[in-house]
C-alpha cells in the first residue's frame, strides 16, 4: 500500500506449474505472467493437448482461486525451437517471432487455447498475446479465442494482449476499446523503442527503461486503460 493509499499488487512471473506453490508461499498474488514457452522447451517434440492441460491446471490447482495470466507461446527471436525450424533471420527480434510465428500456425495455437480453455473448469482465466504489433493480429487471435470457446466454455476469461512494441502503445486508446487487459513488457518495449538489444554487450547499459520515450509510451498505455475501464493490467 502506498502512502497516499493506493494499493499495488505483487504476481510472480513462473515458467512452470512447479514454482507456483513457492511464490503462493513466499506471498505472490498471483501470477501476472505464465511463460509457457518453457514448457514447449522441455518437451523434443510440441506437447499434445493432453500434457498441456495438465500443466496448466496444476497452476491453477496451486494457485487456489488467485489471478492467472498466461502468455501464449512466446518463441522465435531468441528463443527457437529445435522442432519448430525458423530461416535463419538477419535480425531476429525484427523477425518472426511471439503471435506472428503463432498466427503462421494456428494449429499449434489452437492446440494451446483448447488446453488453456480445458484446464479452467470454472475458474478465472486470463490469455494474452504476445508481441502484438498490428491491430489484425490481436483480432485474429481473438476470433480463434471466441470460436473455441463455443466449442468449450469458459465462465470467466479475459483476453488481452502484452504491450511490448511502439505500434500497440501508440494506439492503445483503439485497441483498448477491445481488449480485456493489457500487460506492458518493459524489457521489449524499451528495447523496441530505444533500437538497443537489451543483450547487447556494449550498449545495453543504455537500454533505459525510466526513458522518456518509454514512459511517454507507458503513459498512453495506461491512461487508454483508464479511460475504457480496463484497469486489471500488469507491468513486468
Amino acid at each position: 500500500m502506498t502512502r497516499d493509499g493506493h494499493a499495488v499488487e505483487v504476481f510472480a512471473n513462473v515458467g512452470e506449474s512447479a514454482g507456483v506453490a513457492k511464490a503462493v508461499a513466499q506471498g505472490a498474488e498471483g501470477i501476472g505472467l505464465l511463460r509457457t514457452e518453457l514448457l514447449f522447451m522441455a518437451h523434443s517434440q510440441a506437447p499434445d493437448e493432453a500434457t498441456q492441460e495438465a500443466e496448466y491446471r496444476r497452476v491453477l490447482d496451486d494457485l487456489a482461486g488467485r489471478p492467472l495470466v498466461v502468455r501464449t507461446l512466446d518463441v522465435g527471436g531468441d528463443k527457437p525451437l529445435p522442432y519448430w525450424p525458423i530461416p535463419t533471420e538477419e535480425n531476429p527480434f525484427l523477425g518472426v517471432r511471439g503471435i506472428r510465428l503463432t498466427l503462421q500456425r494456428p494449429e499449434l495455437m489452437e492446440a494451446q487455447l483448447r488446453a488453456l480453455l480445458r484446464s479452467a473448469d470454472g475458474r478465472a482465466l486470463r490469455i494474452m498475446f504476445p508481441m502484438v504489433g498490428q491491430a489484425e493480429e490481436w483480432r485474429a487471435a481473438r476470433a480463434m479465442v471466441d470460436r473455441l470457446r463455443q466449442e468449450i466454455p469458459v465462465a470467466d476469461l479475459q483476453v488481452g494482449i502484452m504491450i511490448e512494441v511502439p505500434s500497440a502503445a501508440s494506439p492503445a486508446p483503439v485497441l483498448a476499446e477491445e481488449v480485456d487487459f493489457f500487460s506492458i513488457g518493459t524489457n521489449d518495449l524499451t528495447q523496441y523503442t530505444l533500437a538497443i538489444d537489451r543483450g547487447h554487450p556494449t550498449l545495453s547499459a543504455q537500454a533505459d527503461g525510466l526513458h522518456p520515450a518509454v514512459l511517454q509510451l507507458i503513459d498512453i498505455t495506461v491512461r487508454a486503460a483508464h479511460a475504457h475501464g480496463k484497469l486489471g493490467g500488469r507491468v513486468r
